[in-house]
């Protein structure tokens, strides 16, 4: 059902800027000027909001026009609706990197957020220092329902085959990467070589940050027709390598996060002896954003970053 008050579908809206005018200047002759319209046709104007409001709205004082008590009623209420429609209808100013206080939403895991951030902040502070992010965690694998909803301007994520995929949404590679092992030197100086048989017989952390119970990894051992032994799950990347570290735990893990890892603590990387499909980080954007500039700005650095 449409709610619109019915004396609002007749009236044009334009005569809301002849009532504004002749209620601040007090006269038919000042407001016609500032409208750049004659007096003539700011009275004829007149005539029809009078009809339109069925109230006489301004009458003369001398050479003033006063209003009416119905008028000073409608004054504050036509005054900001002005504003607000003049503010809201007001072009965005060119978007300029170096002095824009943007500020962007994205929708993360740990780990997209940690492959791509050390990178891209880096490149903030050269090339726009002021422009501020909110990451929050994504509650899907990719948030493109939040996308799509204008709730964020960029999810960060991967997608597999069948996922669903958006016309209107673009979406820009920016990882590739091999998955690895991990695992404590002493479970190395152990085992060894990583074959098949100590994979299996290893027990295993495992991040799922969607508290799922399959990944990748399980879909690629089921299709051999075989199971590994899950120790332990854990929806967040920040303490797994420390838990690796200290155990005879293992984890599968993307190699460009085994590398940075390694700098925080002693692990051992093993290729998987086993094929498993590579691991591809995506960006994600809404084609039709609300601040095409400034996002399309951002995502063209995230894809000069791209590794």
């Amino acid at each position: 059902m449409n709610i619109m008050h019915l004396d609002l579908r007749r009236l044009d809206l334009n005569l809301l800027l002849v009532f504004e005018a002749v209620y601040r200047l007090r006269s038919v002759t000042r407001a016609a000027a500032e409208l750049a319209i004659s007096s003539s046709a700011l009275s004829h104007a007149l005539i029809r909001l009078r009809k339109t409001m069925a109230d006489e709205l301004f009458y003369r004082v001398g050479n003033d026009m006063h209003p009416t008590v119905y008028a000073e009623s409608l004054a504050p209420t036509i005054s900001e609706s002005l504003a607000l429609l003049s503010k809201g209808l007001h072009p965005r100013p060119r978007f300029i990197a170096a002095d824009s206080q943007e500020s962007f939403t994205f929708a993360i895991t740990d780990y997209t957020a940690f492959a791509v951030f050390p990178a891209l902040m880096a490149q903030m502070q050269r090339l726009a220092p002021k422009l501020s992010f909110q990451l929050c965690y994504s509650e899907r694998k990719v948030a493109l329902n939040d996308l799509l909803a204008g709730k964020i301007d960029f999810a960060l994520g991967f997608t597999e085959a069948g996922d669903e995929n958006y016309q209107e949404i673009d979406e820009v590679d920016w990882l590739e990467d091999k998955y690895v092992a991990i695992c404590s030197p002493a479970l190395s100086k152990k085992h060894g070589k990583l074959t098949l048989e100590n994979y299996l017989q290893a027990r295993h952390l495992v991040v799922t940050p969607w508290n799922e119970q399959h990944g990748v990894i399980d879909y690629q051992l089921e299709k051999l027709g075989l199971h590994r032994d899950v120790a332990i799950r854990t929806p967040s990347l920040l303490g797994a390598p420390f838990i690796i570290a200290d155990s005879e735990l293992m984890m599968s893990i993307p190699h460009y996060a085994a590398q940075k890892l390694r700098q925080s603590v002693e692990l051992d990387i093993h290729p998987l002896p086993f094929p498993v499909p590579n691991y591809k980080i995506k960006i994600y954007l809404h084609q039709r954003n609300g601040r095409p500039d400034a996002c399309q700005w951002l995502m063209q650095q995230l894809q000069a970053l791209a590794v």
